[in-house]
């Protein structure tokens, strides 16, 4: 995480990093919620770049620690697409344009 400083007081800002090794295995921090899941397909939202799509096959989420915001992904990646959103977007508004 990044520290800033404000007011005289140092806050940490959440840092949002993606780690793919021999697309097998995805490591993403700064995750703030995993959105839907199933073996072709993970949505992950994430802290400061807008919702992550995951395809693939045989996807899993090997490890989610929601506190952290850190998930571990493994099966066969094809590909990661960024979708910006507005932070206040939540909910049945973005799978609605998605199913659009």
């Amino acid at each position: 995480m990044e520290d800033k400083k404000t007011n005289g007081k140092v806050r940490q800002e959440p840092v949002h990093n993606l780690i793919l090794e021999n697309r097998k295995r995805l490591s993403v921090s700064g995750v703030d919620e995993v959105e839907s899941f199933n073996e072709e397909e993970i949505i992950l939202r994430t802290l400061q770049s807008g919702v992550l799509i995951i395809k693939g096959s045989q996807l899993h989420i090997n490890r989610l620690n929601v506190d952290t915001g850190d998930v571990n992904i493994n099966g066969m990646i094809d590909s990661m697409e960024y979708i910006a959103e507005s932070p206040d977007a939540k909910g049945p508004g973005f799978l609605a344009r998605l199913l659009k």
